[in-house]
């Protein structure tokens, strides 16, 4: 069976992406880095969130951030604002970013810095409910956000993007007051998709859920690089 030209470059695409993300998580467990893909749709609280977390999980960690945007730097000036080496990653036209862009970053931030002294690295991804998704980028974890002002079907709708989370930061909980929402049905639509997904609750804002998205965090790194970490 012959596949039409389009679909045969995409999967050339994929294939190729895919080979150089699997070169970046040797970098990483090299390193012994945790490196987590932070996505979800514009405007659900990725950088906020980041603002809220990373000042207090400098305390017992060195992190970095490869910060994805389209066309400005807006977000990454908001996290070099709170002390953490930020490498922006601006990809004009494209909705997310892929194994090659990831490559390129890591370079720029190992101009900056020893990768070995660090113990996590952020990926902040394009806003982008759909191709963040499809495009590895050698993370050890997909971290998806959802905002209780998006609503409650958004799983349903963008099924590929909660299915490959490792978690789903329910994020803007000090809204659910003013909203037609219901947390228990986002949660339950999550748990449709992906039951093994751990969900969180969040408040950026208030802080609320924040403790518990860090004790997923240390367990996460604790997990996925716990023999590399015992032979340190």
């Amino acid at each position: 069976m012959h596949l039409p030209l389009e679909d045969r470059l995409g999967m050339n695409l994929l294939a190729a992406n895919q080979h150089q993300a699997e070169h970046n998580r040797e970098h990483f467990e090299a390193w012994q880095l945790l490196a987590l893909n932070v996505m979800s749709s514009p405007g659900a609280g990725k950088t906020a969130l980041l603002e809220r977390s990373l000042p207090q999980l400098a305390q017992e960690w060195s992190m970095a951030v490869l910060e994805g945007d389209m066309t400005t730097q807006l977000d990454a000036e908001r996290l070099e604002a709170v002390g953490i080496p930020v490498v922006p990653i601006t990809t004009g036209r494209s909705c997310h970013l892929d194994a090659a862009m990831v490559s390129g970053g890591l370079k720029l931030l190992c101009e900056r810095l020893n990768p070995n002294q660090l113990d996590l690295l952020w990926v902040e991804n394009v806003g982008n409910l759909v191709c963040p998704a499809e495009f590895e980028v050698g993370e050890h974890h997909k971290v998806a956000l959802l905002s209780v002002t998006e609503g409650e079907d958004k799983p349903l709708k963008y099924p590929l993007m909660f299915r490959q989370a490792d978690v789903v930061l329910i994020t803007k909980i000090d809204l659910l007051p003013y909203l037609p929402v219901e947390l228990e049905q986002f949660r339950r639509n999550i748990n449709s998709i992906n039951p093994k997904a751990s969900v969180i609750p969040v408040s950026a804002l208030t802080g609320e859920g924040i403790d518990v998205w860090h004790a997923w965090l240390r367990s996460a790194r604790q997990n996925t690089l716990q023999p590399a970490l015992a032979m340190a």
